[in-house]
């Protein structure tokens, strides 16, 4: 349904204090994502001098909503710096698959924002998590776009790897066999042997610490990860269950991955 030019949701629960709006397909999704997005972006910049910092996701599961913040209106992207939350280690520059890339092609070349702070997976790695961590401890993150893997991880904080009390903000990780087979399904990588065995990853702690949390989660892949999100208990079983206990979040689903 649309509403005075909004797209409404076809039902809405609260599940501890996270927000979960369902809509009929991942399209309505992401354009309802992205104007949610666009509201608080456009209401923190009112403020003249104010700079606002984000964290982007790179995943397909992603795609309609960086379509849909590309069309967002009325947004000075230059007063905006902009992180992403993880990478592969190893992969050369050319790679499609480099988080960097991808986020460059569909969203940072065509809303260019003001600053640019991207994770290096080819150098070394102890050095470039305290060079990204004190990045992003400079200052709080405003907003954070973020999805669900299909193991329930955040960022790349898969089950076996997640702390909920991590000292660190950002870590390298092994990634779990879950996440390097989703890479494939997500039609990232042609076979597992392709997909990359290491990666840095934003920790739990450092989402956590975003003061507005936007998830989007959409498809059949996502159904058992999203069920599990919303009704187990909180745990690092399956990372994104923690996600239910942040002030300001907002988890945008579709039909196919909530189930109705």
């Amino acid at each position: 349904m649309n509403v005075n030019g909004l797209i409404q949701p076809l039902e809405t629960q609260v599940v501890e204090q996270m927000s979960v709006q369902i809509y009929a397909d991942r399209n309505q999704m992401g354009r309802a994502a992205a104007a949610a997005v666009g509201d608080r972006l456009r209401q923190l910049l009112q403020d003249p001098e104010r700079q606002v910092r984000m964290i982007f996701a790179a995943a397909p599961s992603q795609n309609e909503l960086y379509e849909g913040l590309v069309q967002e209106k009325d947004i000075d992207w230059s007063r905006v710096c902009a992180f992403h939350m993880d990478e592969y280690i190893g992969l050369p520059d050319e790679a499609p698959q480099r988080f960097v890339q991808y986020l460059t092609e569909r969203l940072f070349s065509r809303i260019q924002p003001g600053r640019v702070e991207l994770l290096n997976g080819l150098g070394d790695a102890k050095q470039e998590c305290q060079r990204y961590g004190e990045l992003l401890r400079a200052a709080p993150i405003d907003i954070i776009c973020l999805g669900i893997g299909e193991n329930g991880h955040i960022a790349f904080n898969d089950p076996p790897v997640a702390d909920f009390n991590d000292p660190l903000l950002v870590k390298k990780v092994k990634l779990d066999e879950a996440c390097r087979h989703q890479q494939v399904n997500d039609g990232c990588f042609a076979r597992l042997d392709d997909v990359p065995e290491q990666a840095l990853t934003l920790t739990v702690p450092a989402l956590m610490a975003g003061k507005r949390l936007f998830a989007i989660v959409p498809g059949a892949l996502k159904r058992q990860a999203l069920k599990a999100a919303l009704h187990d208990p909180i745990s690092t079983a399956c990372p994104a269950t923690i996600l239910r206990t942040h002030p300001g979040i907002t988890m945008f689903t579709d039909r196919e991955a909530f189930g109705l």
